[in-house]
């Protein structure tokens, strides 16, 4: 099985400044994390002036500016998304982005070059953006927090689409469903979609997350799955990985007293290096789930289990009996497991008190 991919999601924890930007992108690589994130939008696209923020933004940040104050102060120039991916790769991180409008799409494809896309959850009703990402080469990875198991399956019908509709078919429900059904949609889906598992809430509680439905997601579409963690702590995405997750994502900060909307949900970098950690362990000890004894255990079994011995001094000729054997450690003679097929055989020499049977 492939290791888990690790996601540091720095998003907005850059605050504008690109400084902090790069700061994140090293303290990712330190981590060792397979790929750092960063969010790409245009405020004037993604929101209205007078749009609201989420509640959690409100408790944040407080209420005394609109979200597209907020995203405005938040974007990252063109240019600098250039430099933070050259500085990753230098770094060995795959650099990812997550798009919030078209212009900003095509921008991560066109001019970044990224081979990999990330969809977030609050796009999944987007049905016009969903299909431009599904009408670029790039893999997905899906997020479906806020979905029920029904709309992520209408998602998945239009990425069908996308992928293998002519330039001239009309996207529709119907035609979504078509191509959800066909076998070359399954298959498009199969070859380049990922689905995470989701609770939009910053930080998610405990028991808001439903982490057996990443099961079910598996369980109804077959394609891999993982978990975007809001949780605060590592315990959920632990318990995500234990559960066969392919992808963690996970947010993660330089300071989370920094102002901003994410920063008091995420790791700071000594935490995110420890799931780092832990996640590894966890992969080398899911192993291959064929149970037999390991390598490491044969000396312990010589020790820890037992033999039939002689509880007496027996004689060549004298039968083996209930009074004449007992079962001691150690365990390098024969398995107790011959216990009764030993009893009212004949020995076929003698046996010092203790001595282990080899017959």
């Amino acid at each position: 099985m492939n290791p888990c991919l690790l996601i540091g999601e720095a998003g907005v924890n850059h605050n504008g400044d690109e400084e902090l930007a790069f700061g994140l992108v090293e303290a990712a690589a330190r981590a060792g994390v397979d790929v750092v994130k960063f969010q790409t939008f245009k405020a004037e696209q993604l929101v209205t002036p007078d749009a609201p923020k989420a509640d959690y933004q409100v408790r944040n940040t407080g209420g005394g500016e609109s979200q597209f104050s907020m995203l405005k102060r938040l974007e990252l120039p063109e240019a600098l998304h250039h430099a933070l991916k050259a500085e990753a790769e230098r770094r060995g991180l795959e650099f990812l982005s997550t798009a919030f409008d078209h212009e900003s799409l095509r921008f991560l494809v066109d001019d970044l070059g990224l081979s990999r896309l990330k969809l977030p959850s609050g796009e999944l009703t987007n049905g016009p953006f969903l299909l431009e990402h599904a009408r670029t080469s790039c893999s997905l990875i899906i997020s479906t927090g806020m979905a029920s198991l029904a709309e992520v399956e209408n998602v998945l019908g239009v990425v069908a689409f996308g992928r293998v509709a002519g330039a001239a078919e009309k996207p529709c429900p119907a035609a979504f469903a078509a191509a959800y059904a066909s076998r070359e949609g399954q298959a498009a889906l199969a070859h380049g979609v990922t689905l995470l598992h989701c609770t939009s809430d910053y930080p998610a509680r405990p028991e808001t997350v439903n982490l057996r439905a990443m099961d079910t997601l598996h369980a109804a579409f077959g394609l891999p799955v993982g978990y975007s963690d809001h949780t605060l702590g590592r315990s959920v995405a632990l318990a995500a990985v234990a559960r066969g997750a392919r992808v963690i994502e996970k947010h993660f900060t330089l300071d989370r007293l920094l102002p901003g909307p994410d920063h008091a949900a995420s790791l700071i970098p000594e935490e995110l290096a420890r799931l780092v950690r832990d996640v590894r362990a966890i992969e080398v000890a899911l192993g291959d789930g064929i149970k037999r004894p390991q390598p490491a255990e044969l000396a312990t079994a010589r020790v820890a289990r037992k033999s039939l011995v002689a509880r007496e001094p027996i004689r060549a000729g004298d039968v083996f009996t209930r009074a004449n054997l007992a079962v001691m450690r150690p365990g390098t003679g024969l398995s107790p497991m011959q216990w009764w097929e030993r009893l009212g055989q004949t020995a076929r020499r003698d046996y010092a008190l203790g001595e282990a049977l080899d017959e």
